[in-house]
C-alpha cells in the first residue's frame, strides 16, 4: 500500500459534498459580479515569486517547492495565485480592467497541521487595473457574501491600511528604532528582519507580545492613502458589512499596499485560523517587470478552512435516486433518468437489476433527497416519491416530478 504524501489530503464523499457546494457557490457568485474564469498554470518561473512575493518572506525563503527542470530553468509550484494572475494580465497586453476568478491547489512546504497543508486549495478573486476604493469594497463584499451564503457562522472581518511606499518609508524608520530597542527579546527571524523587512515582524506570532507596543502603519498614512482607507470603510458601512480595525495586520507578502484584510469564523480555530484574506497590491506589476504601474486588489480564501467551518449536514448530493421495483421496467426507467438529467436534475440509479431493498440502501449511501420508485404506478403515468429526510410519500404524475422536487 502506497500512502498519500504527507501534508496532502484525499477529498472523498461525504466531505466532498461541501467542497462541491463551495465551488459551485463561488462560481455562481463570480458570475453575478462579472468576474470571468482564469485557469492558471501550477508551474511558474521561480523569479516570478522571488520578485513578486518578496525574497525576504517566509513563503520564498522557507516554503516554496522549487526545482530545476530538464532545461536547467528554476521553476516553482505556485504558492499563491496573485503573482501569476498579474503576470498573465501583463503578458496578455495589460490594458483596462480585468476581473478574474480562479480556483485550485497551491503548494507550500509547511509543518502539516489543521488548516496548514502542503497542498492546499483556494478560491481567488482579482480585480486588476482598477485603483478605485470601490474595487476594494467589492472584493471584500464578495468574500463576505460567499461565506454568508455557505452558512459559515460567526464571520468577522479584520481591516487595516499599510499605506503606500512613501508613507512606509518614514514609518519603517520609526518601527526599526522600536524593534532595535527590544531586539534582544525578539525571535531570531524577527531580529534578522529588522533592517531589510521590519513590517514582517508585525506579522510574527512568536513576537506578538513585544510588537503590541510598536508604532502601527495606520497612524502614519499620508493624505491620499488616508482618504482611500476612509472611502473603503464608508463603502463597507454602506454595504452593511461590519469590520474590526486591526492596526497590526500587514499580511505576509511584500506586494501589498493600502488596504489589507482577513476573514475569521468562530467555527474554525487553528494555529493559523484566517479563512482567507487579501488586499491592494498596486506595486506588484512593476515588481514582476511592468514598465508602468498597474493597480490591483484581490482575495484568496482557503477552501480547506471554509469547508471545516461550514455547517453540517452537507446539502443533498442528488435530487433523486430512481429505484426500479421490477427489472422489466428498467429500460423505461433508464430513459426517464436520462430525461431528468437533461432537464438539469441530479439523478442516479443502479439500473434495476438489484433487489428493491438493495436499491434503497444505495439511495441512502448516495445522499439523495428523494427516492422515486418505478413500480406498478408507472403504467398509470405515475411514480411513488419518498423524501428520505422526512419519510413523506406521494404518488406523483411522471411529468410533475420535476416541479415536486423543486418545492
Amino acid at each position: 500500500m502506497i500512502p498519500r504524501v504527507k501534508g496532502t489530503d484525499d477529498i472523498l464523499p461525504p466531505e466532498s459534498a461541501r467542497w462541491r457546494a463551495l465551488l459551485r457557490g463561488f462560481d455562481d457568485l463570480a458570475a453575478r459580479y462579472g468576474y470571468d474564469l482564469a485557469v492558471m498554470p501550477v508551474l511558474e518561473s521561480t523569479e516570478l515569486f522571488s520578485r513578486g512575493v518578496g525574497a525576504g518572506t517566509d513563503v520564498v525563503e522557507k516554503q516554496m517547492y522549487t526545482f530545476e527542470d530538464q532545461g536547467g530553468r528554476s521553476v516553482t509550484l505556485r504558492p499563491e495565485f496573485t503573482a501569476g494572475i498579474v503576470r498573465a494580465y501583463l503578458e496578455s497586453g495589460g490594458t483596462g480592467v480585468m476581473k478574474l476568478a480562479a480556483a485550485g491547489p497551491q503548494f507550500r512546504y509547511e509543518q502539516p497541521q489543521k488548516g496548514r497543508r502542503r497542498q492546499f486549495y483556494q478560491v481567488d478573486l482579482e480585480c486588476v487595473g482598477d485603483p478605485d476604493s470601490r474595487a476594494d469594497v467589492e472584493i471584500i463584499e464578495m468574500s463576505h457574501r460567499l461565506l454568508t451564503e455557505l452558512g459559515v457562522p460567526g464571520v468577522t472581518l479584520q481591516l487595516n491600511s499599510i499605506g503606500d511606499a512613501a508613507d512606509r518609508s518614514q514609518y519603517r524608520d520609526l518601527l526599526r528604532d522600536y524593534l532595535r530597542g527590544v531586539a534582544g527579546e525578539l525571535s531570531p527571524d524577527s531580529r534578522r528582519r529588522i533592517d531589510d523587512n521590519p513590517l514582517r515582524v508585525l506579522d510574527s506570532k512568536a513576537d506578538a507580545a513585544l510588537v503590541a507596543a510598536a508604532p502601527v502603519p495606520l497612524d502614519h498614512l499620508g493624505p491620499e492613502t488616508a482618504a482611500h482607507f476612509a472611502a473603503v470603510r464608508a463603502g463597507l458601512e454602506e454595504a452593511g458589512i461590519a469590520y474590526e480595525i486591526a492596526p497590526r495586520l500587514v499580511r505576509g507578502l511584500d506586494y501589498y499596499n493600502r488596504t489589507v484584510f482577513e476573514f475569521y469564523s468562530t467555527a474554525f480555530e487553528a494555529a493559523q485560523s484566517a479563512l482567507g484574506g487579501g488586499g491592494r497590491y498596486d506595486p506588484l506589476a512593476e515588481l514582476v517587470g511592468s514598465r508602468v504601474p498597474v493597480a490591483g486588489v484581490g482575495v484568496a480564501l482557503g477552501c480547506d478552512r471554509i469547508v471545516a467551518a461550514m455547517p453540517e449536514p452537507a446539502p443533498p448530493r442528488l435530487d433523486l435516486f430512481v429505484a426500479v421495483a421490477t427489472p422489466v421496467r428498467s429500460g423505461a426507467a433508464g430513459a426517464w433518468v436520462r430525461s431528468l438529467r437533461a432537464s438539469g436534475h441530479r439523478v442516479d440509479w443502479t439500473g434495476g437489476d438489484r433487489s428493491l431493498k438493495a436499491q434503497f440502501k444505495a439511495a441512502d449511501r448516495s445522499g439523495a433527497a428523494v427516492v422515486a420508485i418505478v413500480g406498478d404506478e408507472w403504467d398509470a403515468g405515475q411514480v411513488r416519491l419518498k423524501r428520505l429526510a422526512t419519510g413523506e410519500e406521494a404518488a406523483v404524475d411522471i411529468e410533475e416530478v420535476g416541479a415536486w422536487l423543486n418545492r
